[in-house]
């Protein structure tokens, strides 16, 4: 039975104080086993557990602008919510972190949005940014992955380069359970590769408020 892990104070303080240091230094981090493994776990179990009428095909853009774009992305995905305990724990802790970011780094964190993403085997995602300079809310991203086992030759690696005409990149993470990669939404293009097997992720953006006339800007 699934119960909610603990991370003594001192050590999380300790994790929060190398992740900021890290962004300031590089803008990106990248955290082999930043979460309890028993959260990481309950999250991959009840991800695979779902039905495929419990996710749906993945676009690209917000509200009106959404569309579905199967030579960019072939993802499926489902929002996460507070209805299973592993979703709350981990929502929990990443309002731990925007909170600890904020103290350290003054960002301004308003909130945090993710959803599961599945990646069949052949799927992808080409490069893009998370967040256009000036023009979105979304100033974070964050990546976990949860594949247990996971063979290094089967692909599925997540690009990272350092602007949007670079040639070469300047990371290839391999989506090994429990790695969890944290950048700046703005800043850094990424890619996800095709893999040949299932691949499963949380896919997050912590947002800042880009509210007009006290109309809270809504997710997604």
């Amino acid at each position: 039975m699934y119960s909610p892990p603990e991370l003594p104070i001192d050590l999380r303080e300790s994790l929060f104080d190398r992740i900021a240091d890290t962004l300031v230094d590089k803008g990106y981090i990248i955290l082999p086993s930043a979460l309890p493994e028993t959260l990481g776990r309950a999250l991959y179990e009840h991800l695979d557990s779902f039905s495929p009428r419990q996710m749906q095909q993945a676009g690209i853009g917000r509200e009106q602008d959404h569309q579905l774009k199967a030579d960019i992305r072939r993802d499926q995905i489902r929002w996460l919510g507070r209805q299973h305990p592993a979703e709350a724990d981990y929502l929990d802790w990443m309002s731990d972190l925007r909170e600890g970011l904020n103290r350290r780094l003054f960002m301004g964190l308003f909130d945090y949005e993710a959803h599961f993403a599945h990646y069949r085997a052949g799927a992808f995602y080409k490069r893009h940014l998370d967040a256009f300079r000036g023009q979105t809310n979304r100033v974070l991203t964050t990546v976990l992955y949860l594949n247990p086992d996971w063979d290094e030759h089967a692909g599925g690696e997540l690009l990272i380069w350092p602007e949007p005409d670079s040639e070469t990149p300047i990371e290839r993470v391999v989506p090994r359970m429990g790695t969890l990669v944290i950048f700046l939404s703005e800043q850094f293009p990424h890619e996800v590769l095709p893999a040949a097997t299932d691949r499963y992720s949380i896919a997050g953006w912590f947002r800042v408020n880009a509210s007009i006339n006290n109309q809270i800007d809504p997710p997604r």
